[in-house]
């Protein structure tokens, strides 16, 4: 068995505003969520975060901005809790496994709004109801009594964004919120979201793996792969002019409307390295059609900029290399 340290995630650097949709794209594996994890210090041990900043820039109590770094704050500490959920909060990939089967789906809501907010359980149930009122929930009254498995797939989903929502966080991170739901729902989820975003000013981090959907919902767009950054663009710029290899050939593998019939859709040769056995230089060199022998095989590109907001990993377009 290979033993050693892997770095699930190396480099990655991002900003994200209010109003704002952010998207990271990559195949399975690629360390989207463990990104997203990092960020709400919920990594599961033994993984730990070994350098690097997080910074959260909020309303102090006092009414002015402070930034505070993340990375800095323990993890189990009271800060951290009061950011995670309340300032921070997540939809996970699955409502299903998120929610308890014991308890009420209103009880879960309504917990996580007296954790956050200095409510009775009164006020919690009736704000718990609103949410469920906002994300489009019928009958939201009765269906705080429900349990999660009683709900459907799509409903299920909306629960978990009004709990997400619950507190009105600076941030939302979406973690393939449409995995779990058919297309139908997808779409209404998707609508949601993006009436959400525009209604309350906030930031969401969009995860997904389906390109389609980052071209429905993002404003600006990060290509992952191997836990590396490999394009970071705003989403016309990606699908219109894609720069990295791997972004071209995800792009390539989408089935289109326009395409002939009984053809098979292009696919990228080869499969994703362990992270413990990573390549040497570009991380993608092994599957990639622009190799160069003596370079991409030796060292690793850095990301720089391209054009405005447009920045690509890659010795096609330049030759900076990532200093150790």
């Amino acid at each position: 068995m290979d033993e050693g340290v892997v770095k699930a995630v190396d480099g990655i650097s991002l900003d994200v505003n209010p109003g704002q949709v952010f998207g990271i794209v990559g195949e399975s594996g690629c360390g989207k969520s463990v990104t997203m994890k990092a960020l709400l210090r919920i990594v599961e041990p033994p993984g730990r975060i070994v350098s690097g900043k997080m910074l959260l820039q909020r309303t102090a109590k006092d009414g002015s901005t402070e930034t505070v770094d993340l990375a800095e704050l323990d993890a189990k500490g009271a800060e951290m809790r009061e950011i995670r959920g309340g300032q921070i909060a997540l939809i996970p990939q699955e409502p299903m496994a998120a929610f308890s089967p014991v308890h009420t789906v209103g009880d879960q809501i309504i917990e996580a709004i007296r954790l956050h907010r200095n409510v009775n359980k009164r006020e919690a149930r009736k704000m718990a109801a609103q949410q469920f009122k906002d994300v489009g929930i019928p009958a939201a009254e009765q269906r705080l009594d429900a349990y999660s498995w009683q709900l459907s797939g799509g409903l299920r989903q909306r629960a978990m964004i009004a709990m997400a929502l619950s507190c009105n966080p600076l941030i939302l991170i979406a973690d393939e919120p449409t995995t779990a739901v058919d297309v139908t729902t997808q779409a209404q989820v998707l609508r949601l979201l993006r009436r959400l975003e525009q209604e309350r000013n906030a930031a969401i981090i969009f995860i997904t793996h389906d390109l389609g959907v980052i071209a429905q919902m993002a404003d600006d767009v990060m290509v992952m792969y191997l836990g590396l950054v490999m394009e970071l663009a705003p989403v016309d710029a990606l699908f219109h002019q894609p720069r990295h290899p791997y972004t071209q050939a995800l792009l390539r593998s989408i089935p289109s409307v326009t395409v002939q019939t009984h053809v098979k859709l292009p696919t990228i040769s080869g499969s994703i390295p362990h992270p413990f056995n990573r390549p040497r230089g570009c991380p993608f060199h092994p599957r990639c059609e622009f190799f160069m022998p003596g370079r991409c095989d030796v060292r690793t590109p850095a990301l720089e900029p391209v054009d405005a907001g447009h920045a690509v990993s890659c010795f096609k377009y330049h030759d900076v290399e990532v200093i150790e």
